[in-house]
């Protein structure tokens, strides 16, 4: 059964910065593609990163500011997001294959 759990998500002023972290169990991490995604109020969840056997992947909102990386020993996932924007406020949802975590806010206001 597969198990995500993210965390780190909180309120920081625009410009802040968040690392967002995902535990994963149940599945043999090293081998599939994984990544982040994010509902904003009212909108779809859409992708923001991820990471596939070709390379990461970002969202063109987000490049250059926020870095996806896995630790494939610890089978952790990570999203370091720096120079954070109002517009980047939503849940925050780990993800492989039809498999979701419960999320975790982030909130970006001053």
């Amino acid at each position: 059964q597969v198990q995500l759990a993210e965390s780190g998500g909180g309120m920081v002023q625009p410009g802040g910065s968040l690392r967002l972290s995902c535990e994963t169990a149940g599945f043999t991490f090293d081998y599939y593609a994984v990544g982040w995604f994010r509902q904003a109020p009212g909108k779809e969840r859409d992708l923001v990163a991820g990471i596939t056997r070709f390379g990461t992947i970002y969202a063109e909102s987000v490049k250059g500011r926020f870095t996806v990386s896995r630790d494939n020993a610890e089978n952790m996932l990570y999203l370091q997001m720096n120079s954070l924007q109002p517009e980047d406020t939503g849940v925050y949802y780990c993800n492989v294959g039809d498999a979701w975590g419960q999320g975790t806010q982030v909130t970006v206001s001053s």
